[in-house]
């Protein structure tokens, strides 16, 4: 596998799986013998089965050796730090490499899918890894000091990706790392933002990204879809700096390079900044009244999270959506019957349908053919089941959890949808390499017979998902 792969390989690969752990109230001289027998550095804490802290030789030298402190009369509660910093086996790598980086720390705990301690990775794990990775990228980002750092920094995601495309890599790993970094290239341009102009910004508020962007789906055909929530409680002036912050923060995205939202969806536009309870009301409008117009707009709200700031608010919104829709299920019987009107375009004989006519004609527009249909099908199980978080392979993993799809149809969503994200993601790969601007469209002709039956099979497995939600919702009941 090339250097940079290792990268987007899980953490369980590289992790010790050998960890020391003691208990939060072991005697401190007793768990320093062990380190010492052991010539270990570090101690994983754990409660109730659960990590809980971690005690380090640093930890003994600030707290104990420094402070004059007499250890015998210590427990390790008394030094550990905690929150422990954990991670999830199945996360890559270079999230861990990003987080220890972010955190200023050496090691992680590495937790499977019940929260319990399964081993530990440190730097020196995986540093011999770091001559070209992501991480250097999103080391890269942190270091820049001013607006045209960034920028530059900020168009080599694009050449990343280019590099990428060509190694093998998953097409899921490689559309969270875009979305990994484009986020730290927001998340650095607010911290320098802070610094040069808005120092005083109320706590009260959050930037929050939405669409594709909030579920961590971004390729590189990436515009704006972001918003603002703020408490109701700010007065004029706070409000007005929020305002001022808005408009700087998106003129800045555009003149890094992100292109903004054709349709407006950005927090510089009043419609897309307002108060808690204003969006609130908000929420409720569409809800309440699910034009097609108002099903759009909601769908791509409610992909809310919450890049910057106070994060009560998304949980507040979603929850008030969760349960409007167990006590009125239009909303998303609406929201479903208009992810039908993306039929898959298969004709006769499973051939595969592109543009009659225009400057696409003979071309096949793959988000409309299956991508949209997939994601906010998906979606909208998820809103019904109050499962909201993360991608839609997230989603569809917690729908598995509680029964809503059974795994052989949750693994042919899964199927469908990478392929259709990996046409899209080759199409604007070869956009860019030949001088055109990134779109959605995918030139048929250039399949070959192998590419164009999975596509087939792609979009029959959306036709097939389109069945099931349709009774799934009852569309039948709808006029």
């Amino acid at each position: 596998m090339a250097e940079e792969g290792q990268f987007f390989r899980p953490v369980k690969d590289f992790c010790q799986r050998t960890v020391v752990t003691c208990g939060p109230d072991d005697a401190l001289v007793d768990v320093v013998r062990i380190m010492r027998a052991k010539n270990i550095s570090s101690v994983v804490v754990c409660e109730n089965t659960l990590p809980s802290g971690i005690m380090t030789d640093r930890d003994l030298r600030n707290k104990v050796v420094a402070a004059g402190t007499d250890p015998s009369r210590l427990v390790v509660r008394t030094i550990m730090n905690s929150p422990l910093s954990v991670i999830g086996e199945e996360d890559l790598l270079y999230e861990a490499l990003y987080r220890m980086s972010r955190e200023r720390i050496h090691r992680l705990a590495v937790v499977d899918d019940q929260g319990k301690l399964s081993g530990i990775i440190t730097d020196s794990d995986i540093i011999r890894l770091q001559a070209h990775s992501p991480h250097q990228l999103v080391l890269d980002i942190e270091r820049t000091r001013d607006f045209d750092e960034l920028k530059a920094v900020y168009s080599r995601i694009q050449s990343l990706v280019l590099h990428l495309s060509g190694t093998g890599m998953k097409t899921r790993d490689v559309v969270r790392m875009i979305a990994h970094l484009n986020d730290q290239i927001l998340l650095r341009l607010i911290a320098l933002m802070r610094q040069d102009r808005f120092a005083e910004l109320p706590k009260r508020f959050a930037f929050v990204v939405l669409g594709s962007e909030g579920r961590g789906e971004q390729t590189l055909l990436t515009d704006q879809d972001n918003a603002i929530v703020y408490g109701d409680e700010l007065g004029p002036d706070e409000i007005r700096q929020i305002e001022d912050f808005s408009q700087v923060l998106i003129d800045s995205l555009v003149a890094i390079g992100v292109p903004p939202c054709s349709g407006g969806i950005m927090a510089n536009n009043k419609e897309w900044r307002r108060s808690l309870g204003k969006w609130t009301d908000q929420l409720d409008r569409w809800i309440q009244a699910p034009t097609p117009n108002h099903v759009l707009s909601c769908g791509t709200f409610v992909d809310i999270r919450t890049i910057y700031g106070d994060p009560s608010f998304e949980q507040e919104l979603k929850t008030q959506l969760y349960q409007h829709v167990q006590r009125d299920k239009l909303f998303l019987m609406r929201m479903v019957e208009n992810t039908l009107r993306f039929v898959p375009p298969i004709g006769w004989f499973g051939k595969i349908k592109g543009e009659k006519d225009g400057e696409h004609s003979g071309m096949l527009e793959i988000k409309k053919a299956g991508i949209f249909a997939l994601s906010e099908g998906v979606k909208a199980l998820a809103i019904q089941a109050g499962k909201l978080e993360g991608s839609t392979h997230q989603r569809l993993e917690a729908l598995v959890r509680d029964k809503v799809v059974n795994k052989k149809m949750a693994a042919t969503i899964a199927e469908s949808f990478d392929f259709l994200v990996l046409m899209r993601l080759r199409g604007q790969v070869e956009a860019v390499r030949e001088g055109r601007k990134p779109d959605n469209y995918i030139q048929i002709e250039r399949l070959n017979m192998m590419e164009l039956g999975r596509l087939q099979i792609a979009l029959k497995g959306v036709g097939k998902f389109q069945e099931f939600i349709k009774g799934h919702f009852n569309l039948h009941l709808l006029r």
